[in-house]
């Protein structure tokens, strides 16, 4: 059986995986190690591998139990996750001008990085029976409402970058479903269209983000600090990068969040244009992936499984990295697998995980 199961498992996915998270700890240890005296040197790095081990040996675990058994807890799952997220309003701690933590002994979780994925499970479990049959704005409406309200509760803490993975994941599985081009179309003009209107509903730092965004000039040592510093980290590693530990933007502390959202600018000044290619390479092997296991699971559960996960990567792959190269506004999204975060982690390496499990169960296993 064993046997049988190390054969099927996709190893492209699992090695490209670990590159991914070797990699973060390498970049993790020369971020923080200089702001943190003592014996406490490498304490994130040391704390991101000890969870990195316990989520890997977890999942392995779960390899054990077909993913099918997910199916029967969606509607339960949602419930949860409206729960957890109430529970964020209501006794959240509150960092960076957000209230998006809640604090369980040593430990800060973030419970919209945990409804990301757990959205997944129950939209996948919803949408089965609506393959084909999304044809009209009608029959669209109970799906939006299903999303829409996890989204508003992400959106209130606020995390604008979180919900639009929402977006994102809804968008993706909705149109594995087969829903029209045409419907899909006038949504996202209607979207555009209705751009202006939606200025006035975000809140003045929201504003600031986007100006930044068009010229981070207008607030070089505000909220276009971030841009400024990460474009001229990125551009100063060059070709082969200033080597590990020697990156001035960071290790001078000009560069935040080096560890967390701008740990690709880290990646960019000490390990260079080759560096960069190198772990972008991994993420395209892991998407690649994710789209192949997608294709061919063996039901259509599976399947939307499989296509919001890579959906959800993908559009944190490409924002973080668009947010850190000055193409994209200031969200916060994390580089998955990369960015320091016990929560963003975990749900990540759980994400994989289902991907794995879809790909050993394509078929009936024969023992």
């Amino acid at each position: 059986m064993t046997k049988n199961i190390l054969r099927r498992t996709d190893w492209t996915l699992m090695m490209a995986t670990a590159g991914i998270l070797l990699m973060s700890l390498i970049i993790i240890g020369s971020a923080t190690h200089i702001n943190t005296p003592g014996e406490e040197r490498y304490w994130f790095v040391a704390r991101q591998g000890l969870f990195a081990v316990v989520n890997l040996a977890m999942a392995a675990f779960l390899m054990n139990f077909d993913y099918k058994m997910l199916q029967g807890y969606g509607n339960k799952l949602y419930v949860f996750n409206l729960i957890m997220l109430l529970a964020v309003m209501l006794i959240g701690q509150s960092a960076l001008g957000a209230q998006r933590w809640i604090s369980i002994g040593p430990i800060s979780i973030q419970p919209s990085e945990f409804s990301k994925l757990i959205m997944i499970v129950s939209l996948a479990g919803m949408l089965e029976e609506k393959v084909g049959k999304l044809n009209t704005l009608e029959d669209l409406i109970p799906v939006a409402a299903y999303v829409g309200l996890p989204f508003l509760l992400v959106l209130k803490q606020p995390d604008l970058g979180t919900s639009l993975v929402f977006l994102a994941i809804f968008f993706g599985m909705v149109f594995v479903c087969g829903i029209r081009l045409r419907l899909l179309g006038g949504i996202f003009a209607a979207g555009i269209a209705m751009l202006p209107l939606l200025w006035h509903f975000l809140k003045d730092y929201q504003k600031m983000r986007i100006m930044v965004f068009m010229d981070p000039n207008v607030d070089p040592l505000g909220s276009g600090y971030h841009i400024i510093q990460s474009k001229i980290a990125i551009g100063s590693g060059m070709l082969w990068g200033k080597g590990l530990f020697e990156g001035t933007q960071s290790q001078l502390n000009f560069l935040p969040e080096n560890h967390t959202d701008f740990i690709f600018a880290v990646v960019g000044e000490e390990l260079g244009f080759i560096g960069v290619v190198c772990l972008l390479l991994l993420y395209m092997v892991v998407l690649w992936r994710g789209v192949q296991i997608a294709k061919d699971a063996s039901d259509m559960f599976g399947r939307l499984l499989a296509v919001g996960i890579t959906s959800m990567l993908a559009f944190h792959v490409l924002v973080n990295v668009g947010m850190t190269l000055g193409i994209m506004p200031v969200t916060g999204i994390p580089l998955p697998l990369m960015s320091y975060g016990v929560s963003s982690l975990t749900t990540n390496i759980m994400a994989v995980a289902i991907l794995i499990n879809i790909q050993l169960r394509k078929k009936k296993l024969e023992f």
